[in-house]
């Protein structure tokens, strides 16, 4: 269990979905640890999935593979980019995690005979939860952030959970609720009465908000803040003022212009006497603005489907890498979404592959299943034929070996398992333990998932990225390039320039730089690894290979 005095902040949402409680936790996080505090972050998922492996992207966007193999929110990965450092399984948390333990014990008599019930024995789980996310981290500080809006059926446990902590701990738990203010255009005037309303109904739950982060597409006036101080019982200088900002990383230094880090230390009576010092995070800002040289990186993906909206969450963390990485060599990545369907005209796409020539970049990202991977195979022939810089991730890599197979070493058929079990020349296979997995339908945290080790060939793309002979890298898979074409596709010029330990597993492919400027690909994740202050070299390597083909062209 956590140290006593240990101190505990809920992060909760009001009046809607998607209103930034992610951001607010992370920002938390943030600027408590600048202020020199050993802070952990917990998020707490309401659904009954045991994780989020096997969600649809485009409905609850990217899954975020934890070191350990976890699959979690995407909200974990914003949590890691901010504090710069890996987040455990402790700092997750599900109803299906929750209820499964219970149930778990249940059958094994662990109430001695008792009747299990929601209260107390769900709660109480939920409880030793967080307190073993504090005591695993050693951390003197938890932000805990409660999935879902007040009022969902779904999350009350949870915050009944945070009740009882207040009960506990009365000096040491604070809650900081979240809520939408909006401006209709048709009143031209910003509204409390949402926030009150989700106040009210905090309330009837026995938690009154110590501070209230109020979002808008505005700054708040002082008059507004004075209204729901009255209404909501919270002090003013605890309002504090989130307006839409032009990126996430502005928004811990737009917090600490209304001293947000001293209140809630003030709050906690915690000592104010490290100053916050935001300089490596305040120069990446500014790097990430002040660029003229922009790039056009075409993200070639199928995960768009949300009827009138592109649903870029699907490819979040890919996103973010390409931020990092440009704000490190000074140019902004500008993102264009090509729907790999399109391409396909024997599935009825009616777009010219030639659209592609207008791209510095192009990336195709992870995935599974068929649609649209005919689409990312053309992609891959015409940006290895156009010499366009290309960086495949998992899926992306596979559909670079099967354009190989096909169109350089001429075997028409070569295709993954995955899509095609009959073909002849199955250049993508199913790892032997994940046939048996697939076989008897366990498909739930099942995949290669997690940090693995790869070695890299001296004199390879890779290794002049990474400046290192091993890396360690996340996966998320279940197929693997195919051992018996390794020794034919290599001698058709294809480099596998990382592998496994054991030399078995092929971890990343690309074509020699004296043959193309960057065409590479990876089994695995790099993306997930990628931080603000720390971005990830292949991401930069394949940024640096598209600023350099876009100035060749302008010469």
């Amino acid at each position: 269990m956590a140290t006593e005095g240990h101190k505990y902040i809920f992060v909760l949402g009001g009046v809607m979905s998607g209103v930034g409680k992610g951001i607010v936790t992370s920002s938390t996080g943030l600027i408590l640890k600048e202020r020199g505090f050993g802070v952990n972050l917990v998020k707490i998922d309401p659904y009954l999935n045991v994780d989020a492996g096997t969600m649809n992207p485009t409905e609850h966007g990217e899954v975020f593979v934890l070191r350990s193999g976890l699959e979690t929110d995407q909200d974990m990965g914003n949590y890691e980019r901010f504090l710069g450092r890996d987040l455990t399984p402790e700092d997750y948390m599900t109803s299906g995690m929750v209820y499964q333990a219970v149930i778990t014990r249940e059958r094994s008599l662990g109430y001695n005979g008792k009747f299990v019930e929601a209260i107390p024995h769900v709660r109480d789980e939920i409880i030793q939860r967080i307190e073993a996310a504090a005591a695993h981290n050693g951390s003197q500080i938890s932000v805990i952030e409660i999935g879902g809006t007040v009022g969902d059926f779904q999350n009350a446990l949870f915050i009944e959970a945070a009740r009882v902590m207040r009960l506990k701990h009365p000096d040491d738990v604070r809650y900081l609720l979240v809520s939408y203010l909006p401006v209709p255009n048709t009143i031209g005037e910003m509204k409390t009465k949402p926030t009150q309303t989700a106040v009210r109904e905090l309330n009837s739950y026995g938690v009154q908000p110590d501070f209230i982060i109020a979002r808008s597409n505005t700054s708040m006036d002082e008059k507004r803040k004075e209204k729901l101080a009255i209404w909501c019982n919270v002090r003013p200088d605890h309002i504090i003022s989130a307006p839409d900002v032009e990126s996430i990383y502005d928004v811990p230094l737009n917090f600490e212009k209304d001293h947000f880090g001293d209140l809630l230390l003030d709050a906690l009576a915690l000592s104010k006497e490290v100053p916050a010092d935001m300089r490596d995070w305040r120069n990446f800002v500014e790097r990430s603005k002040k660029s003229d040289k922009v790039l056009t990186i075409g993200i070639v993906g199928k995960y768009f489907d949300t009827g009138d909206f592109v649903l870029s969450d699907a490819y979040l963390s890919v996103i973010e890498a390409l931020k990092f990485s440009g704000a490190e060599i000074g140019v902004k990545p500008k993102i264009e979404w090509v729907n790999a369907k399109d391409f396909a005209k024997e599935t009825g796409g009616g777009t010219d592959i030639e659209t592609l020539a207008k791209y510095d970049g192009i990336i195709v990202p992870g995935g599974f299943g068929e649609t649209g991977i005919e689409g990312k195979i053309l992609a891959a022939k015409y940006a290895r034929e156009h010499q366009i810089p290309y960086f495949g991730l998992c899926y992306g890599m596979h559909m670079l070996v099967i354009e190989y197979a096909r169109n350089v070493i001429g075997l028409k058929d070569a295709h993954t398992v995955e899509i095609n079990p009959t073909t002849t020349n199955p250049v993508v296979d199913v790892m032997p333990e994940q046939a048996t997995l697939i076989k008897e339908g366990k498909y739930g945290g099942t995949m290669r998932l997690g940090v693995y080790t790869a070695d890299l060939k001296e004199g390879t793309v890779a290794r002049g990225a990474y400046g290192a002979a091993s890396v360690e890298e996340r996966h998320r898979h279940r197929y693997e390039i195919n051992p018996d074409y390794i020794e034919q596709i290599t001698n058709a010029g294809l480099v596998f320039s990382g592998v496994s330990p054991d030399g078995v597993l092929m971890e990343i492919a690309e074509l020699p730089r004296e043959k193309h400027p960057f065409y590479l690909g990876t089994q695995f994740h790099p993306e997930l690894q990628a931080r603000p202050l720390t971005p990830h070299p292949l991401f930069t390597a394949f940024l640096k290979a598209a600023l350099e083909r876009k100035e060749s062209a302008k010469s």
